[in-house]
């Protein structure tokens, strides 16, 4: 069925990976982009453009109008965008949600964050859950999709480095927890628009296992043929480095938090529900290949 889908971030990174998957499977895709930004790449896919702004309730209801299935993947904490705050995740996706029920829009799927509702330490992962509790209040028709890190993200801050034989580790290198390609992530998300069993659910993304830096590493070094040597930094420097950092910016205290939360054994995905709906759990090793392939590492 051809449905037409409103995505929310569709210029991020993430939210660019939704839109090609949609498009794939010949939805009809309308993307909402702020008045500043430029969307001139995503009109040339044949998206339909719509200018507005979550922290602009008012900007919202004429992107809905018309819309089968809203899936956002917008976040304020990443800082990507001039202007960016927590206030985007809290009051943003409560404004989303208040036009979404405004216009009886049939489903809104939400992107939040493995375990975000035991991370009362974390302020821009636990904003994911109060934002699923609003959500669920609102008796909107929703999916909540919990990915894990994003091991794309995590090995892409270290580029170069593994070009030049280096993986530098600033998190805790022992501690298991979920990881997730992004390109996984959106094609969950794209399944989930024809997915009704998942509606109500709140879903656990990640590979089959947890893992941690010292078998991504080793996995890493078989899959690119080039021994990798993992550079771990002392828990006291981290700690000192991100306590200063932490005085003067916001965003390094609540990266310093997260990094915290992450090394506790409690950023585990129980990947049931993703198996049973989606038929798809991936490994490490394969996740490793194409991230490997994709940039070039290996043909």
């Amino acid at each position: 069925m051809n449905k037409k889908v409103l995505v929310v971030g569709a210029t991020g990174y993430l939210g660019g990976k939704v839109v090609q998957g949609l498009l794939e499977h010949n939805k009809t895709v309308r993307a909402l982009v702020r008045p500043s930004t430029d969307a001139s790449s995503l009109g040339k896919l044949g998206v339909e453009i719509v200018r507005g702004d979550m922290m602009n309730k008012e900007s919202l209801i004429p992107a809905l109008q018309g819309v089968d299935v809203l899936i956002t993947t917008a976040n304020g904490y990443s800082q990507r965008k001039k202007g960016d705050t927590i206030a985007t995740d809290d009051l943003g996706n409560r404004n989303l949600v208040d036009a979404a029920k405004a216009t009886n829009l049939p489903l809104f799927i939400f992107t939040g964050i493995l375990t975000a509702d035991k991370a009362r330490s974390v302020p821009h992962f636990y904003q994911k859950a109060l934002t699923e509790e609003y959500i669920e209040k609102s008796n909107v028709p929703f999916i909540s999709l919990r990915p894990g890190g994003f091991i794309d993200t995590l090995l892409g801050f270290s580029l170069n480095d593994i070009r030049n034989g280096k993986f530098r580790a600033m998190a805790d290198v022992k501690a298991m927890a979920s990881t997730i390609l992004s390109d996984d992530v959106a094609r969950f998300l794209v399944e989930s628009v024809d997915k009704p069993a998942a509606i109500g659910k709140r879903i656990d993304i990640g590979m089959d296992k947890p893992t941690n830096l010292i078998e991504i590493t080793e996995m890493l070094s078989k899959t690119i043929h080039k021994p990798i040597q993992l550079q771990e930094m002392p828990l006291f420097v981290r700690k000192a480095m991100f306590g200063f950092m932490s005085i003067f910016n916001s965003f390094m205290r609540d990266n310093s938090a997260a990094m915290d939360y992450v090394s506790s054994g409690q950023y585990v995905a129980d990947i049931t529900q993703q198996r049973n709906l989606f038929g798809y759990v991936p490994t490490l090793a394969d996740s490793l290949q194409r991230w490997a392939k994709e940039n070039k590492f290996i043909n």
